[in-house]
């Protein structure tokens, strides 16, 4: 069986997790937290990070700093994993879901124009498959309407929008660890905020509500209960893996693009006939090859096609359901237009195995898809 994905070592990972035990601290924020934030802190341009046990943990957070509630409004793309929405609807304010670029599959900026009311409050730009959105006319819309600008940078750990690194785009960002990502812990997400105001009550909010910092700093006399908040840090074993995989993070980078360059070379010819598209960018959008992905020409052969590679023992799924389609989209969002990219993209997409130790197991993939394009040519 190749897989859709494989979690792997690539560092010194098992070494660190030996240590953190021998320093004798597993609870959060201990050596290896301290040394994940000041490296991540490189990775995504400046901001404050904040390590977090997950993505949604981290956009749980951005939305309390958003303060959101009743009545608010989150503009975000319907396509889209459900974090993104939750984290709004958890406030309860409404997800108001809009269509995404038919060429890169992010949101559409002139989707968001259209859907700004008196009631939004924030934006939630999703960097998909590692390319950033195109944030520049997101930006000037936030800007003229005073909104907040977030990131879900969960795949875009180290891709650029115009050489500018993708967490330093918005006024927070959020990325993921998880086993799927470039970088990983198994599960772990950090949270980068950039605009100094949020910056104390965000590690207030990550301490369950508390001052704890502040006081480990000295700054008050005794910590105590001071706002909302839950219990958002890792672990210290989860950020010693987390390290391992950090100090690698080029190395983990070029592989990876290495890998999809070659699957890109490799299905060119079935774009160029049509019987595939693949999104395209400009080169203000430089990505980190977090997956490859391509669209066939329907839905049918686009099942049909996954149905192929699973004979094979080769994993391909599709990606995400659109969530204004979704039961809880349709009861606890707002879709003011109609999506018909989404539906259409969210249709034919398919992705192929993408992972660190793929190695000469990509050759496999790249004959089934090339077995499968001849039948059905």
């Amino acid at each position: 069986m190749i897989p859709f994905n494989r979690p792997s070592i690539a560092g010194e990972e098992l070494d660190y997790i030996r240590d953190a035990i021998a320093r004798g601290q597993l609870s959060g924020d201990g050596h290896y937290t301290q040394q994940c934030s000041r490296l991540l802190s490189k990775l995504s341009g400046g901001g404050q990070v904040l390590l977090t046990h997950s993505c949604t943990a981290a956009l749980e957070m951005a939305a309390i700093l958003c303060d959101l509630g009743p009545g608010d409004e989150v503009i975000m793309p319907s396509f889209t994993f459900v974090s993104t929405a939750n984290a709004v609807a958890l406030r309860g304010a409404t997800p108001v879901f809009v269509d995404i670029c038919p060429d890169t599959f992010n949101i559409d900026p002139a989707a968001a124009a259209g859907a700004v009311t008196d009631a939004t409050k924030a934006i939630f730009a999703v960097h998909y498959a590692g390319y950033p959105a195109d944030i520049e006319p997101l930006q000037q819309l936030a800007q003229q309407h005073g909104l907040r600008l977030v990131e879900d940078a969960a795949q875009a750990l180290g891709s650029t929008y115009d050489g500018r690194l993708c967490g330093s785009l918005g006024d927070m960002a959020t990325f993921s660890f998880h086993e799927t990502k470039n970088i990983i812990s198994g599960e772990g997400g950090a949270l980068v905020v950039n605009d100094p105001e949020l910056a104390l009550r965000a590690e207030i909010i990550r301490e369950k509500g508390t001052n704890r910092s502040g006081f480990q700093r000295g700054e008050v006399a005794k910590y105590t209960w001071v706002d909302i908040g839950s219990s958002y840090l890792p672990g210290e074993l989860i950020a010693a893996f987390l390290y391992g995989q950090l100090e690698r993070h080029q190395e983990i980078r070029e592989h990876r693009l290495r890998l999809w360059d070659a699957y890109a070379e490799a299905v060119a010819p079935l774009a160029s006939t049509g019987q595939i598209q693949l999104p395209t960018y400009s080169d203000r959008h430089q990505h980190n090859g977090h997956l490859f992905c391509m669209l066939w020409r329907n839905g049918d052969e686009r099942n049909a096609f996954i149905t192929h590679m699973r004979s094979l023992a080769i994993m391909t799924p599709f990606h995400y359901v659109p969530l204004h389609d979704s039961p809880a989209g349709q009861r606890l969002g707002k879709t003011p237009h109609p999506l018909p990219v989404t539906s259409d993209v969210s249709d034919r997409l398919v992705r192929l195995p993408m992972f660190w130790s793929l190695g000469d197991d990509q050759a496999k993939v790249l004959d089934g898809v090339r077995s499968f394009a001849t039948r059905a040519h």
